[in-house]
């Protein structure tokens, strides 16, 4: 349980530093840009991923995650700075129900009453998480904050079953088409970012760049401590998945309000409350 408690801690550190990125005036763009180039040089460095064989491998997939994980992290980071760290938190973990719903639609998995009762809750957790009143100056762009919550749920959501098509190809290891994602997704990120500096919008900075080094840092042992998590509990994987979950929701939830002073309402935490149920009930079917 060692390396999904360091996973926990890496997704949450993601989180944080994209909540200061505010506070210290970071360009969150170019931090995520940059964060990818860390992810290319560790994934090297820890799985030695074999580019000799790419004929038949799934392009399309390839180039279409290239395109969401940056696009998605974007809006991830936004959603943290409108709606908090608790409630985006929320909205990443329960986007595991579009794969299952994908799963009886894509790949013809046995639907069960225990499967539909997990889905109808992660639902009702998600209503409930979204910030529907907001308090004091209301601004056009905190007014609508709703649809970044949605749309990282569904992003996050159509990024898993991306993955889970690419996992099922046995041409390349799994690790090597992580690797050509992360290059994709750093290459497209990047003619973003060169375009923004040609048209004067942001300016390539250090500290911006020693920042995505860092978020690249988490985000890879993320993905890492998780891998080995699963190896190391390989005969239970529902374990691994619903501790994960649970446990970026709840040390997520902690830093948000102790932290940072995120103010939730009751409905708020009904679904927090209501999101780990979903989770655990999703675990066990």
């Amino acid at each position: 349980m060692l390396y999904v408690f360091l996973s926990i801690c890496c997704s949450v550190v993601v989180s944080v530093l994209l909540k200061l990125a505010k506070r210290y005036q970071i360009d969150v763009f170019q931090a995520i840009t940059w964060n990818y180039s860390m992810a290319i040089l560790l994934t090297w460095i820890f799985f030695k991923p074999q580019l000799s064989h790419l004929q038949g491998a799934p392009i399309y997939h390839y180039l279409g995650l290239g395109i969401l994980l940056p696009l998605v992290f974007w809006f991830i980071a936004f959603s943290i700075r409108l709606t908090g760290i608790v409630r985006t938190d929320v909205a990443q973990r329960l986007s595991l129900f579009i794969p299952v719903i994908s799963s009886f639609v894509l790949f013809s998995e046995a639907l069960t009453s225990l499967k539909i009762v997990g889905i109808v809750l992660g639902f009702i957790a998600i209503l409930c998480s979204i910030p529907w009143q907001q308090k004091g100056h209301i601004n056009r762009v905190t007014k609508f904050s709703w649809f970044y919550l949605l749309t990282v749920f569904f992003g996050m959501g159509i990024i898993d079953v991306l993955f889970k098509e690419i996992a099922l190809f046995k041409g390349l290891p799994y690790t090597t088409s992580l690797f050509i994602v992360y290059i994709l997704a750093f290459a497209i990120a990047m003619i973003g970012l060169l375009y923004q500096v040609a048209t004067k919008k942001t300016k390539f900075s250090w500290p911006h760049i020693f920042i995505g080094w860092i978020l690249g840092v988490a985000n890879f042992g993320n993905i890492l401590f998780y891998l080995k998590a699963h190896q190391a509990l390989s005969n239970n994987p529902s374990t691994v998945f619903s501790a994960m979950n649970i446990g970026v929701i709840a040390v997520g939830t902690l830093v948000g309000l102790v932290i940072f002073k995120e103010k939730l309402s009751v409905l708020n935490k009904a679904g927090i409350v209501i999101a780990v149920v979903a989770i655990i009930v999703i675990s066990y079917a």
